[in-house]
């Protein structure tokens, strides 16, 4: 009996090589016609169909599954970019801003050739640029305009329900006194245009720093990605403004002011990660958190 033989195209054994698409139309031996695919003898279709391929992220068909996903390294969470903090790390932020702010206090505190530097720096910028204006940068960090922004901040966070976070700004606010204070009686450093002491670091920097960069983290999550995009950075502004106001009208030391951003940097570190803490907390506790 002669035996028909077998295809090298069946079921049961592997093709000896990739089909490649012709150009053209293709018969079959049905006399069915494709464009440019590839077909089988034996009328099945093909060992992986391209309608069964699966879409890659943008949509586009894969070319070999798995579908590659996107790279770890571009996504950002390897770095803790979650809500409207960005790549901002506390713990470096805390580390690098401890270091300097020693640094600048044994100056201070030493008489070293920084604090010759700051003095006579100081003495060169008094009294540069409009006095009006000046005296306006200057006044963004007393209570009577700084508190009240920072007021309406956590009033609204709180009538939103995010009292926790609400919360734990209020507590960063309360304690630039309780910081501020000793380390102006034990540093004890006069000031620009008179011989009372106690300048350093700068209250009023320390201030406007804490009241507006703490309105800006609890702003920034209720205004979408427009509000993170502009909320910190306005809080920066007024608050680098308000130290160069108190420079400009010789109320302050530059070294003052630096100090004092400086000391709030490692407050608002902690603040930062306290306000991720909560987050997470809240996002777990309503069954809304990242798998």
């Amino acid at each position: 009996m002669n035996e028909t033989p077998r295809s090298q195209e069946t079921a049961g054994e592997p093709m000896t090589g990739r089909p490649q698409p012709r150009s053209g139309r293709v018969f079959g031996r049905a006399g069915a016609s494709s464009s440019g695919i590839p077909h089988r003898s034996d009328g099945r279709p093909p060992q992986t169909p391209r309608g069964a391929r699966q879409p890659g992220p943008a949509g586009r068909l894969g070319t070999t599954p798995p579908v590659p996903g996107r790279p770890t390294f571009l996504s950002g969470r390897r770095f803790g970019s979650d809500g409207p903090f960005g790549h901002f790390t506390p713990r470096g932020a805390f580390a690098l801003c401890a270091v300097l702010f020693a640094l600048v206090t044994w100056q201070v505190v030493a008489g070293g050739p920084l604090r010759d530097a700051d003095e006579r720096l100081g003495r060169t910028a008094y009294r540069r640029g409009p006095i009006g204006l000046t005296e306006f940068l200057a006044d963004l960090g007393g209570i009577a305009i700084a508190l009240p922004v920072l007021a309406v901040a956590v009033g609204y966070a709180a009538w939103r329900g995010h009292r926790a976070r609400a919360l734990a700004v209020v507590l960063a606010m309360a304690a630039v006194p309780v910081l501020v204070m000793p380390l102006k009686l034990w540093i004890d450093r006069p000031g620009p245009l008179t011989a009372a002491s106690g300048y350093y670091p700068s209250g009023h920097t320390a201030t406007a720093m804490v009241a507006y960069c703490g309105a800006a983290l609890l702003l920034a999550p209720r205004t979408g990605r427009a509000g993170r995009g502009w909320a910190m950075p306005v809080a920066v502004v007024l608050s680098a403004a308000t130290g160069i106001g108190l420079v400009l009208r010789g109320y302050h030391w530059p070294l003052d002011v630096l100090g004092s951003w400086l000391l709030w940097g490692m407050l608002l570190a902690l603040l930062v990660a306290a306000l991720r803490r909560i987050d997470n907390r809240g996002a777990a506790g309503s069954g809304t958190g990242a798998p």
